[in-house]
């Protein structure tokens, strides 16, 4: 037997070990599963506030439960309402997307805010936009 035989027989088996491998591994289109964007949208079941008046200023504190404790929590308040009236306080909440690698453990965050106002207005919260429930105490 010859060297250029055994480097074609070689060649032939290496061939289709490559071939095999390829059309066995399934393709990223054909694994079913959850879209990026969709395991990365937090679920918020809901915001506890605390609101302290001072003097006509309001000191709301709250916390929130964060998908991970990478996360970071941005609160701001604003009045809303018509001009001559002002109906409500609401406590914008922003939670930048995660973009570390970090352990997917609930943690519970903390985050504090000011804001100018009459007092007794009813206060609510936004998470990225989108209503939260809240307990206020």
């Amino acid at each position: 037997m010859t060297y250029s035989r055994l480097w074609v027989m070689a060649a032939i088996i290496a061939g289709i070990i490559l071939i095999g491998f390829v059309l066995s591994v399934p393709h990223t289109r054909e694994i079913p599963g959850a879209s990026l964007s969709e395991s990365t949208t937090p679920h918020i079941s809901s915001v506890s506030l605390h609101d302290s008046f001072k003097k006509g200023l309001h000191t709301i504190t709250g916390s929130i439960e964060v998908p991970n404790a990478c996360a970071s929590v941005i609160a701001e308040a604003s009045l809303t309402g018509e001009a001559s009236t002002t109906s409500r306080i609401l406590v914008a909440i922003l939670l930048p997307e995660d973009t570390g690698v970090c352990l997917q453990v609930p943690t519970v965050m903390h985050f504090s805010t000011t804001i100018s106002a009459p007092a007794g207005l009813p206060i609510e919260a936004t998470v990225n936009g989108i209503a939260a429930t809240t307990s206020v105490s």
